[in-house]
């Protein structure tokens, strides 16, 4: 098997590497623009494997893609590259736009010729996965779970522009029979994690004796999936999974976002003890525009349907979460120090 990734030096996208390449020993083609959120240190565990390929280009670049199936003549795509993060969505949207949206649509016919040419791979068995967020399903009441039937309704420019990509990779299966299957994930965290999301933000504003900044009054609640369940979903899926279908990957783990925050404080202070506690650091600031209350999957279709499940709860992978920063700094600090220190993104630009 030969999967090009995209987005292969991201924090899901290197999980997935890392997991086909030392677990399933499929042969793996990385295509990343090495954005800021992109890092080759995230695939040293692989990078010197014969399994392992990397290719340096933006997938808005038609003739770069064209040529990278050309090469590798690929058994499968997994498309993870995005623009993802909310916060910087609602300041610069129109990268998000270019990335998500224009990007998906060049994979999508870089594929659909690659199928249709004298060198194709037999399209039965060939697989685009296309990796999205259940961000574009909007926000949920106090009950009720996400379905692969739930109706969109995006609230920020990233979650409308992944649903514009998940609109575009069912009408290339619709239209020209793509293998398209689209999979949408709950919030993921886990081991090389890009330090502007929630969990390492905290973790390593703890670490510095910062402020731990909490938006609105903490009560939102997110789904939370360890980023190597996920890398194993999408592996089951890429196995197991029917084109034309959708699979909805969660974790099971509802917390508020204050419950997450404490939750890093208790860790901190048991691991890194200091003169107060870590709780003293929490702070509660101005929520972000369009903030959505609550999202919940439903994974039971991708659990009866594929045989996966979960491995981690929430309180063992917070802990493996904290435990990795800890003796990690040899990868976060040079992030730290240079690209991201942890000031807030989101502001709206006039």
């Amino acid at each position: 098997m030969r999967v090009i990734v995209t987005g292969g030096a991201g924090f899901i996208g290197s999980a997935v590497c890392r997991h086909f390449v030392d677990d399933l020993q499929y042969d793996v083609v990385v295509v990343d623009k090495i954005t800021y959120a992109g890092n080759l240190a995230s695939l040293a565990p692989v990078e010197s494997s014969q399994h392992y390929a990397f290719e340096q280009h933006d997938i808005c670049d038609a003739e770069a893609v064209k040529s990278i199936f050309d090469k590798y003549q690929p058994d499968a795509v997994v498309h993870l590259a995005a623009e993802s993060h909310v916060d910087r969505s609602i300041s610069g949207s129109d990268v998000f736009v270019k990335t998500n949206v224009l990007g998906t649509f060049t994979l999508l016919e870089a594929a659909r010729r690659y199928l249709h040419s004298e060198r194709k791979k037999s399209a039965p068995e060939f697989r685009f996965i296309h990796v999205s967020t259940d961000e574009v399903y909007g926000s949920l009441g106090e009950t009720g779970l996400f379905t692969e039937t739930t109706a969109y309704d995006p609230s920020s420019p990233y979650s409308a522009t992944k649903a514009s990509s998940d609109h575009l990779a069912k009408a290339w299966h619709r239209t020209y029979g793509l293998p398209v299957i689209v999979s949408n994930c709950s919030n993921n965290y886990g081991p090389y994690h890009f330090p502007e999301k929630l969990i390492p933000l905290v973790i390593l504003n703890a670490l510095d004796r910062k402020q731990l900044p909490v938006y609105g009054d903490g009560s939102n609640v997110r789904d939370w999936l360890y980023v190597e369940d996920h890398a194993r979903a999408l592996g089951v899926i890429l196995a197991k999974g029917q084109p034309g279908e959708t699979y909805n990957i969660g974790g099971r783990n509802e917390r508020q976002n204050i419950e997450v925050v404490r939750q890093i404080c208790t860790w901190m202070d048991r691991l890194r003890p200091a003169d107060s506690s870590h709780h003293d650091l929490i702070t509660f600031v101005t929520d972000r525009p369009g903030h959505d209350h609550r999202y919940a999957i439903d994974a039971t279709k991708l659990e009866n349907e594929l045989g996966w499940r979960a491995q981690e709860t929430f309180e063992t992978g917070i802990e493996k979460t904290v435990r990795w920063y800890l003796d990690r700094s040899d990868w976060w600090k040079p992030l730290r120090d240079r690209v991201y220190g942890g000031e807030r993104l989101g502001l709206v630009k006039a």
